[in-house]
């Protein structure tokens, strides 16, 4: 299991993790653990990603913003963050993207227990019309189709340029970034717990 971050902050806006205001999810500890087993995901992937929390700390801002750059050049991904009179919403990206960078450190150290699974339910229905804008009492498109969260996963995957200072042992490198890349895909998978019916998923 992943350790829990104690240094996570509760000041960031919208950011739920943990309490009542967090969504409930219905994804049963079983479901959970076969789940992992279909990822291949183990404790030893939990402790590598605890291993370097601190360097994912000190770049999970830069990844942010790589990744972003890449929704920013895409009208048809940032078109999701533009409100009624066609101009970016800048208040509400800032609130997201805090809420992102906060992710990417919950990813390497959170534990996988209710509360993680609870939040990832919450991150699912953000995107869809269920929660969309309402944490930030924002005005824009009310849904990112998961389309686009999946078709996404390529570009958040590659983490190694991020990391290759800190860490110069390859065989450590490589065995971050498979750790990483299971952890997208539970990520992204139990995000689309929101937008699949009950009996499908």
């Amino acid at each position: 299991m992943n350790r829990p971050d104690p240094s996570a902050p509760s000041s960031i806006p919208g950011y739920d993790y943990g309490t009542p205001g967090s969504a409930v999810s219905s994804v049963t500890e079983r479901d959970l653990s076969e789940l992992e087993q279909a990822a291949g995901w183990t404790a030893r992937d939990a402790e590598v990603l605890a291993r370097h929390a601190d360097v994912f700390r000190a770049n999970a801002e830069s990844m942010v913003d790589a990744w972003r750059s890449v929704i920013g050049s895409q009208p048809h991904l940032s078109r999701w963050f533009v409100g009624p009179d066609g101009k970016p919403d800048d208040e509400y990206k800032m609130s997201i993207k805090r809420r992102f960078v906060q992710w990417v450190i919950d990813a390497a150290v959170r534990p996988h227990d209710q509360d993680w699974l609870n939040y990832q339910q919450e991150i699912g229905l953000r995107h869809t019309p269920a929660k969309k804008n309402k944490t930030d009492a924002a005005d824009t498109p009310p849904l990112v189709p998961f389309r686009y969260l999946l078709g996404f996963i390529p570009v958040v995957l590659p983490i190694r340029g991020f990391f290759k200072d800190a860490i110069q042992d390859e065989a450590e490198l490589n065995k971050l970034q498979e750790a990483w890349t299971k952890a997208v895909l539970l990520h992204v998978t139990l995000w689309s717990r929101a937008y699949v019916a009950e009996d499908l998923w």
